[in-house]
């Protein structure tokens, strides 16, 4: 699906592309996102679980503090060469696209390595230090090939290269973002134990299981900023249901 300007304004409740500051698009079905060319004063972004594959549209939202992208398909790291040039990008959720890869410690050196100046990447803090170890251990990309509309698979260089810093950026003033619903869910559950540095495959099931567990709860408190008093209220007496039907179940063990 095409995110259209109709979609864009009236979802951000704006009357002009170039005026629209903060959008949310979670779970919209999306394979297109090129009219964010069109939105040169965008701050704030939310695309997660959509089925979005190239990150250059976004390459021209100078403003651009924070991305959220996570469950969607982007396919290599190479597509961050688009967000290389956005000085005030500081908070990016990357996480659960197949550029991910099997080697989360490698993952996240290379978005660092190639965006030091990143203040959050997939929810968690970034240190100093991890920017100096990204130098060394995370993987040069390279800009992905122009050829086709983004869905290919570019490969990336391993050679050394520099990092620059950028100048701050404000803090996002929205009531309820992608990143503080985390938050709330993190107040909510115990944090998984401190893990061996080459978990068993049955721990990484279990931290996968925790970890979706956590994206479902993101994605409920996020979604319920949007509803009004009726919406609400329907949630509320399917959440009671639920618990009763639970607890019945309980009792039958």
């Amino acid at each position: 699906m095409k995110l259209t300007r109709k979609m864009v304004l009236s979802r951000a409740k704006a009357s002009e592309l170039h005026s629209v500051r903060k959008l949310n698009c979670w779970g919209s079905r999306l394979t297109d996102i090129s009219i964010c060319r069109e939105m040169p004063s965008l701050e704030v972004i939310t695309l997660s679980v959509n089925s979005v594959s190239t990150l250059e549209p976004v390459s021209r939202c100078r403003q651009l503090s924070e991305l959220y992208l996570r469950g969607n398909l982007i396919p290599s790291l190479a597509e961050l060469s688009h967000l290389k040039g956005l000085p005030r990008l500081r908070v990016l959720w990357l996480a659960e696209n197949p550029c991910c890869g099997p080697d989360p410690h490698l993952y996240r050196m290379t978005v660092l390595r190639t965006l030091p100046q990143l203040q959050t990447l997939d929810n968690q803090t970034v240190t100093e230090e991890e920017v100096s170890r990204a130098l060394t251990e995370g993987e040069e990309i390279t800009a992905p090939s122009r050829e086709g509309t983004g869905n290919g698979q570019p490969e990336m260089s391993y050679t050394l290269s520099t990092v620059n810093t950028t100048s701050e950026t404000q803090g996002d003033p929205m009531s309820y973002s992608e990143e503080a619903s985390s938050s709330v869910q993190g107040q909510l559950s115990p944090k998984p134990p401190a893990q061996d540095p080459f978990p068993s495959f049955s721990q990484r099931e279990a931290v996968s299981s925790r970890k979706n567990r956590s994206n479902v709860l993101s994605a409920i408190l996020l979604l319920l900023r949007d509803l009004d008093p009726a919406g609400l209220e329907a949630v509320h007496q399917t959440v009671v249901s639920r618990l009763q039907a639970l607890h019945k179940q309980e009792d039958m063990e």
